[in-house]
């Protein structure tokens, strides 16, 4: 088996500078790095996670308590898990993924047996039960979602009030006075959702003070539910010429639903959704949208986590809460509504 001194003598280095180069633990020229992590590669060597764990009193595992909720579109859930695994793996961390159920008791099992250095929590809740125990725990925690109480963890998300006044001014500015804003199930929202009704109360505002008609739904999360309910929402309000749409499930659907009410974007109907580009690409949506950055906030959320774990931040230092400013990215589905 190769161990660190095989890689040590085919690079030409100390074995503690190449120990260093592939820990990370202290700093080695980007060449020295370089080599020594070519040449890793080459011989197949892969630190030993027991030593490693010796050696540093950590486990080099990161937690991460997430839930695919029937009522939510799964995969846009995986968007979030995939900007924390991979921001993990990259500052050499394994990720111990949890699905329980029962939150709380999967997270106190995960940090009282000490099988992780720190938790990233998904699903946020406004009032979220897990809090208290993450608080109580002796590894740090960071949270992809905004709870109603930030204290003692670190916070990531997108700026959800800004989404929405960005989505309705953007129509408003197109001349456009009769919208639908459709929004997660209301399952969600009695969950504890806060970022929709963060979103919709900003947008119910906006529209408001600019004096245009907007009308909120709650809709489905999946087929053929959703399908079925934007045929009957746009049945019924045939003078609505701009759509917002804070539900990936509906965004999915929006297409299909289009085409079969020989409809189209813009021409018909300008659209403005709130989800990834890379949601858009794998859905082949057409619709302008806010970008939500889940893997913006993922990589947010590890690289603070592991600056706490390995003490690049003082034990005492305040904790964070920080919003991803909102991003429209232009796909040519808004224009100015036809003429009456």
């Amino acid at each position: 088996m190769v161990n660190i001194g095989d890689v040590a003598r085919a690079a030409g280095v100390a074995r503690s500078t190449a120990s260093y180069a592939m820990s990370g633990k202290r700093a080695v020229s980007d060449e020295v790095r370089r080599r020594v992590q070519q040449v890793a590669l080459e011989l197949g060597y892969t630190p030993n996670a027991g030593a490693r764990a010796l050696a540093t009193s950590r486990a080099m595992v990161i937690g991460l308590l997430a839930q695919f909720l029937p009522d939510e579109f799964a995969p846009a859930m995986l968007q979030y898990i995939q900007g924390v695994t991979n921001t993990a793996r990259d500052l050499g961390y394994d990720i111990l993924l949890s699905s329980d159920a029962n939150g709380t008791a999967a997270l106190k099992r995960l940090t009282d047996s000490r099988m992780v250095d720190g938790v990233v929590l998904l699903n946020v809740a406004e009032d979220d039960e897990r809090l208290p125990v993450l608080r109580a725990a002796a590894q740090p925690g960071a949270l992809v979602g905004l709870p109603g109480d930030c204290t003692g963890v670190d916070v990531f998300d997108l700026d959800f009030e800004e989404a929405g006044r960005v989505m309705v001014e953007h129509l408003v500015a197109l001349g456009h006075r009769e919208l639908i804003l459709v929004s997660q199930p209301q399952h969600v929202v009695e969950r504890g959702g806060a970022y929709v009704w963060r979103l919709q109360n900003a947008a119910v505002e906006t529209a408001a003070q600019r004096g245009v008609r907007l009308r909120t739904v709650h809709a489905a999360a999946a087929q053929p539910d959703i399908g079925r309910e934007l045929h009957a929402l746009l049945g019924a309000n045939p003078e609505a010429t701009g759509l917002l749409l804070n539900n990936e499930a509906a965004a999915a659907a929006l297409p299909t639903v289009l085409h079969e009410r020989r409809l189209s974007a813009p021409a018909d109907l300008s659209v403005v959704g709130r989800y990834s580009d890379e949601f858009a690409r794998t859905f082949s949506l057409p619709y302008s949208s806010i970008e939500s950055a889940p893997d913006r906030l993922g990589r947010m959320a590890v690289r603070q986590l592991v600056r706490r774990i390995e003490k690049e931040i003082a034990d005492d230092a305040p904790n964070v809460v920080r919003f991803v400013a909102p991003e429209l990215v232009d796909r040519g589905s808004t224009a100015p509504p036809r003429p009456a």
